[in-house]
């Protein structure tokens, strides 16, 4: 069956909600499911990453019930289930509008938010108004329906953290307000914060008239003279314009306790009079096996009931928690082998699925990510086993690729590449090449 399954094939219940672009635009859905060489893929959007623990479970019963049982964070905060049946769409489309992730067929691709993981956790402005008031707006709009499955809305609570992600629209607390940035411009606008998800939908729905001509998906792939034009409309009828350049790197959230106000996640001390926000952890290459999503799923129950999926494949489960209760739950999840101090040498290692889940990948990329870790590095490091790099970071950070020539690696800053080290057959040299590009 999966042999002649198209690489992007609607299941019966997207009748009536097919994007313009859908033809073209190959990103995966729950309606539209991905071949790979693993078996069917869905990617399930969760806008802002945030999951209640009632809906944690619906995923990891359909994960259980159609797929390899396990769940794959992506950069974007969003899940991905794997080995999948391709038969399987209208039955697993059925079940996740059942529990809520799912409310418009004809937008669930156009669902793409981020947002600041740690937003009103540790001080930060809470930004859960803007979330639920974003998304109903996005599923309410016919035009929202055209976006591709790439254009990225981000919520930022002021600290920069997905401000850096480059996003096509992207909103950031400030006080009482908001300012609207549009792709990478460093020119922002602000606005009522009252306001700020219609303005980031009605920039949404701009962008999509000046694409009309050229086809672009995102706002960076619009000619210079037409993104031109498109700030200036946007902000002939926003507010002030403001000169704030985006942030260059994005910052995660260090695995741990998360502290308040304005908080470390690596900060927290065993101290009584130390008050714990949140819990923090990374996921070792994104990939969370049953067991460690019912120990997180558990735990989000005991305290907040909410799971926050990051950009960068991790989760904080927000308290408030008690001190004890706090270390005892860390050393537990720790126990089941995610990442809970900023020490580990997993920090900041990711990788693509590769080889022999997906038929481009040259080698086993994360079985070699696995062999080459080593002393924690300062930047993140991210291997790719092709030319796509399949969910790489942005910002600064080590780009690994598999050519039929080797790995190449390579020192990545903003649009700003490095001369590339090539490295032939050999672990050794190859752990070492990356380490020392690390540090």
């Amino acid at each position: 069956m999966l042999a002649a399954m198209p690489d992007s094939a609607p299941s019966p219940l997207s009748a009536g909600g097919v994007s313009p672009r859908s033809g073209g635009d190959a990103c995966p859905g729950t309606l539209r499911l991905h071949r790979a060489d693993d078996g069917a893929l869905a990617r399930v959007r969760i806008p802002g990453g945030v999951l209640s623990a009632e809906r944690a479970d619906a995923l990891l019963a359909v994960a259980d019930r159609f797929g390899d049982g396990e769940l794959h964070l992506t950069s974007r905060g969003n899940v991905q289930l794997r080995g999948l049946d391709a038969r399987c769409g209208g039955e697993l489309a059925g079940l996740l509008t059942a529990a809520g992730l799912l409310p418009s067929a004809a937008h669930e691709r156009a669902r793409n938010i981020v947002a600041s993981p740690l937003a009103g956790v540790d001080g930060s402005p809470a930004l859960g108004p803007w979330l639920t008031g974003l998304d109903g707006l996005v599923c309410g709009s016919a035009a929202a329906a055209s976006l591709s499955g790439r254009f990225l809305f981000a919520l930022d609570d002021g600290r920069g953290d997905v401000d850096a992600l480059g996003a096509d629209v992207t909103l950031i607390a400030e006080g009482p307000d908001a300012l609207l940035r549009i792709g990478a411009e460093d020119t922002v606008f602000r606005v009522p914060a009252a306001d700020a998800p219609r303005a980031a939908l009605l920039a949404a729905e701009a962008f999509l008239r000046a694409a009309a001509d050229s086809g672009a998906w995102r706002v960076k792939d619009l000619p210079d003279d037409v993104r031109a034009e498109l700030v200036h409309a946007i902000g002939s009828t926003a507010g002030e314009p403001v000169h704030r350049p985006r942030p260059r790197t994005a910052k995660a959230p260090a695995p741990g306790l998360v502290t308040g106000p304005h908080g470390n996640a690596a900060a927290a001390t065993a101290t009584t009079t130390t008050t714990v926000t949140a819990l923090c952890v990374d996921v070792p290459l994104g990939q969370l096996t049953p067991t460690q999503w019912r120990l997180l799923t558990g735990t989000a129950r005991r305290y907040g009931n909410e799971l926050r999926l990051t950009p960068w494949r991790g989760i904080v489960v927000p308290g408030p928690f008690d001190e004890g209760g706090a270390a005892e739950a860390l050393r537990t999840l720790a126990a089941a082998g995610l990442i809970t101090a900023p020490e580990s040498p997993w920090t900041g290692v990711g990788a693509c699925i590769g080889h022999p889940g997906c038929a481009k990948s040259l080698s086993d990329v994360r079985a070699e990510a696995g062999a080459a870790v080593g002393p924690v590095g300062r930047l993140p490091v991210y291997w790719s086993g092709c030319e796509r790099r399949c969910g790489h970071p942005h910002g600064e950070w080590i780009d690994v690729v598999v050519t039929p020539e080797g790995h190449r690696i390579s020192h990545v800053r903003g649009d700003r590449r490095d001369p590339p080290a090539t490295v032939r057959n050999d672990p050794a040299a190859l752990a070492a090449t990356v380490a020392a590009a690390r540090a």
